[in-house]
């Protein structure tokens, strides 16, 4: 009953790492371009791979493997350091009720 419970928990703790990455992948794939190269942020390839290989070690391999260890450290680091760098600079992150005159600091008011 015990080893029942725990691979379960080993089912969906993997089925959540295939999900984490599977949307990690998507994302990249949807960002521009030229937004990674404006945030110093490797190349738009470069990720889609990596994170492509992260998802199908994910899916092939079992959880307490070390690769879907190093998977999800790249996972990781793209979500927490790319993709924010990455929807700043397209845009991605503004919030709603801007003005497309709104620069950094405040509204752009034409020299007035």
């Amino acid at each position: 009953m015990l080893m029942q419970g725990f691979a379960g928990f080993m089912s969906l703790l993997s089925l959540a790492l295939i999900l984490f990455s599977g949307f990690a992948l998507v994302d990249a794939a949807i960002r521009r371009e030229d937004a990674y190269r404006a945030a110093s942020k490797q190349t738009k390839p470069f990720w889609l791979i990596i994170l492509a290989i992260a998802f199908v070690v994910n899916w092939l391999f079992s959880i307490l493997s070390f690769l879907p260890v190093i998977g999800l450290v790249a996972t990781i680091v793209y979500m927490v350091d790319v993709r924010p760098a990455v929807r700043q600079i397209s845009g991605g992150g503004r919030k709603s009720g801007g003005s497309s005159s709104d620069g950094p600091y405040g509204p752009y008011n034409g020299g007035r």
